[in-house]
């Protein structure tokens, strides 16, 4: 069986036999020229097809704001002045798609970031506290919302 076949459950038709039995006896200009219009029009089928779905991803398309490409993955980024201490150059494979969301944006002042770029958690409450049960320990497992965080953010 051939593979395109055990693929799709038909027989692989090449442009040769997308006529009609008994039109292919028609050998010669006339099937060259049949077949060529047939190929036109999938090409605009194709084309149709294809900036139909560029018009789709063009909508949420957005430019980034790099300074400049460095090497073939990683890109140097305009960072805000309060990162400067932040090394601005980042691969490729560390970018994410982001989601604007004005409510989780929050100013570092607030945090209290040392000059290393660390940060003290400072636990508020416990949230939730349950003990599981293993063979022969009990485990104390504690939901923990800490400063800076939200509750849907807690550990």
């Amino acid at each position: 069986m051939a593979p395109y076949k055990v693929l799709y459950g038909r027989r692989c038709r090449s442009p040769i036999g997308w006529f009609e039995v008994g039109e292919a006896e028609w050998i010669g200009l006339y099937l060259v020229h049949q077949s060529m219009e047939k190929v036109n029009i999938l090409q605009e089928m194709l084309k149709t097809s294809q900036s139909r779905e560029k018009s789709y991803t063009d909508v949420r398309r957005r430019d980034l704001e790099i300074s400049k490409r460095i090497g073939n993955v990683a890109y140097k980024l305009e960072l805000l002045s309060e990162l400067a201490t932040v090394h601005p150059v980042f691969h490729i494979s560390m970018w994410k798609k982001y989601m604007s969301d004005p409510s989780l944006i929050k100013p570092t002042e607030n945090i209290g970031i040392t000059k290393n770029l660390s940060y003290e958690d400072v636990p508020i409450q416990i949230l939730d506290h349950q003990v599981h049960m293993l063979r022969t320990k009990e485990v104390a497992l504690v939901k923990v919302l800490w400063r800076n965080q939200f509750v849907e953010e807690a550990t």
